[in-house]
C-alpha cells in the first residue's frame, strides 16, 4: 500500500509539474523500442508507464479529469517539461516508423486535447522555426521602415531641386 500512495504521489507531482502531458497506449512494442521512443523525447519530456488506475487516481488529484476514459489497454504517460511541439512531433512520429504506438490523449495548456488535436500540435512549427520567422518579419518591416525614411529626405531634395530648376528658367 506505501509503494501505490508513493507512485501516486510520483504521479501526482509530474503532472503538475508538466508543462503538457500526452498518453499513449504501447501494445506490442519490444523493450528496445521502448528504450529508443524515451531516447528520442529525452530532452524535453520523460515516458513513463504507470498503472491506469494508479494513473487515474494521481490525475484527478493534479485536476486533470482528461484521462478517465482513455485509461485502458497498457498506457504510458509522456510528461513534457520541455517543447511540447518536439515530443508530439517525436511521438509521432515514431507511431509511424511503429504502428504499435497509438497517442490516445493530452493535455496541455489546462486543456484535453483529443488523438487528432495532438497531431495537429504534432504539425506545428518548432519553437526555433517560429523565432526565426518572427525575427525575420521584425527585420523585413525594420528595413522597409529605414528606406522610408531613407526616401523623405531624398525625396524632399528633388523637390528643392527641381524648384530651384524652376526659378532659374
Amino acid at each position: 500500500m506505501a509503494t501505490k500512495d508513493a507512485t501516486v504521489a510520483d504521479l501526482q507531482k509530474q503532472f503538475e509539474e508538466s508543462s503538457a502531458v500526452l498518453l499513449t497506449e504501447y501494445r506490442g512494442l519490444t523493450v528496445s523500442e521502448m528504450r529508443s521512443l524515451r531516447n528520442s523525447i529525452r530532452e524535453h519530456a520523460t515516458y513513463a508507464v504507470a498503472k491506469n488506475t494508479l494513473t487515474k487516481i494521481a490525475a484527478n488529484k493534479a485536476g486533470i479529469d482528461a484521462f478517465d476514459d482513455e485509461l485502458n489497454g497498457p498506457s504510458a504517460i509522456a510528461f513534457v517539461h520541455g517543447d511540447t511541439v518536439a515530443v508530439a512531433k517525436a511521438l509521432r512520429d515514431f507511431a509511424k516508423a511503429n504502428p504499435l504506438l497509438v497517442i490516445k490523449a493530452g493535455y496541455f495548456d489546462g486543456k484535453p486535447l483529443t488523438a487528432a488535436e495532438v497531431g495537429k500540435l504534432a504539425d506545428l512549427e518548432s519553437r526555433e522555426v517560429l523565432l526565426a520567422k518572427a525575427a525575420g518579419a521584425m527585420k523585413a518591416s525594420l528595413i522597409g521602415a529605414a528606406q522610408l525614411f531613407n526616401a523623405l529626405p531624398a525625396k524632399a531634395a528633388r523637390g528643392f531641386g527641381a524648384l530651384q530648376e524652376k526659378q532659374d528658367a
